[in-house]
């Protein structure tokens, strides 16, 4: 080949090598950083509160299939189950609900974010054929510090949630040179889905001052909440850059919310970020309406993203109507006993069972579809079908 003609191919090729390469550094910069026209302000109230109007009365639980311990083996290519996904959400129709809250995990977008981008969009299609909304979330302060991708341990036995993962684990809590990972992680997740209507919205940490109480106290570390506090703020501004058409949320969960200022500065970043109010309760029905009070005085729509705990009185026959004559969105935790295996208590993280809990502490249905108890699935059906009735009228 003659040299003059050698060269001139290969700064051709180099030149469109570096073109590509230019132009696959500029999209990745414009997700990184989107500009300012791009980011969008906290939802006003009259936008939060038309957004509201034209749903429905929200009704799920907290989802993860029975066959997955955590949120890692739900989402990981090994062991997604999309067979009992939508078995399982076959039954969550049948019973009325339109919507569920659904745990996602940043090691999944750290190890495949397309393959898990994949797997979001047939658990979506599938939800979306049995008329339901997912509410995602991001991070979670919850449970074991320390997740590890691939293969997830067995249950404990008889033990509540002796699986579940926080997100992110202490050791990149700690490190802050992680951050921009995690940045990567919320921004491009919600890029992929910002205008997508099969979903509710989005939960950017799930409890972020939960200590763990003695189920991983010993390895918790002091500064938890220290790390936490301005992580959830660059989170909600990470979520919002991107622009995205679904609300952002954050659940406060315990304390004495009678007041914005006597509110804990993680609680008041929690509420004066999100686009919609969202909060915790496993208490007894008196309690549940006394913080809905409380929170209404912000003129924004409200879900309680957690509740029901039978033996402490948090029923769906206790909290269910109150919430329905409040137009409050429930989500119960569990569903199916499973792997998590949250049919019994908090107290078995300290205290020895060896057999099935006479009264289950989560969950609504066995393994195969039987109701735990058919009155509480009665009773969700009534109240569901009724505002079906009312909708059509």
């Amino acid at each position: 080949m003659n040299k003059r003609y050698f060269f001139l191919n290969f700064f051709i090729l180099l030149a469109f090598s570096s073109c590509k390469e230019a132009e696959a550094e500029k999209k990745a910069l414009a997700l990184e950083t989107p500009t300012s026209s791009e980011s969008r302000e906290i939802w006003s109230q009259e936008k939060a509160n038309s957004w509201y109007g034209q749903q429905p009365w929200l009704v799920g639980a907290n989802f993860n299939p029975s066959t997955a311990i955590n949120q890692l083996e739900m989402w990981q290519e090994e062991t997604f189950d999309p067979e009992t996904i939508d078995k399982e959400l076959g039954w969550a129709e049948d019973l009325g609900m339109n919507t569920m809250r659904v745990y996602l995990h940043d090691l999944l977008h750290k190890n495949d974010p397309e393959g898990l981008y994949k797997r979001m969009d047939e658990y979506l299609e599938i939800a979306d054929s049995h008329g339901i909304k997912t509410l995602f979330v991001f991070f979670d302060s919850c449970w074991d510090p320390f997740p590890q991708a691939g293969e997830q341990r067995d249950p404990k036995p008889h033990v509540h949630n002796s699986g579940w993962v926080q997100s992110p684990g202490q050791e990149v809590l700690k490190d802050s040179t992680e951050y921009p990972r995690l940045e990567r992680y919320v921004k491009e997740t919600i890029g992929q889905f910002r205008e997508d209507k099969r979903i509710l919205g989005w939960d950017v940490w799930n409890e972020p001052d939960n200590m763990t109480g003695p189920s991983y106290e010993d390895v918790e570390i002091e500064n938890k909440v220290e790390l936490v506090l301005p992580l959830l703020e660059k989170a909600f501004v990470w979520a919002r850059s991107v622009n995205p058409s679904q609300p952002l949320t954050s659940g406060i969960w315990v304390g004495d919310w009678s007041t914005h200022d006597g509110l804990k500065p993680i609680e008041k970043v929690q509420i004066e970020q999100s686009d919609i109010i969202s909060f915790h309760n496993y208490d007894d029905p008196g309690e549940f309406e006394k913080r809905i009070e409380w929170l209404q005085r912000y003129d924004r729509p409200i879900l309680c993203t957690e509740y029901m705990a039978r033996p402490n009185g948090s029923t769906f026959e206790g909290f269910l109507p109150i919430a329905k004559e409040n137009n409050i969105g429930m989500y119960n935790w569990g569903f199916v006993n499973g792997k998590t295996q949250t049919i019994y208590p908090w107290d078995s993280w300290t205290k020895t069972y060896t057999s099935e809990p006479d009264l289950w502490f989560h969950d609504i249905f066995k393994a195969d579809g039987t109701p735990y108890k058919e009155e509480e699935v009665e009773l969700i059906k009534n109240l569901t079908v009724s505002e079906v009735n009312e909708e059509r009228r």
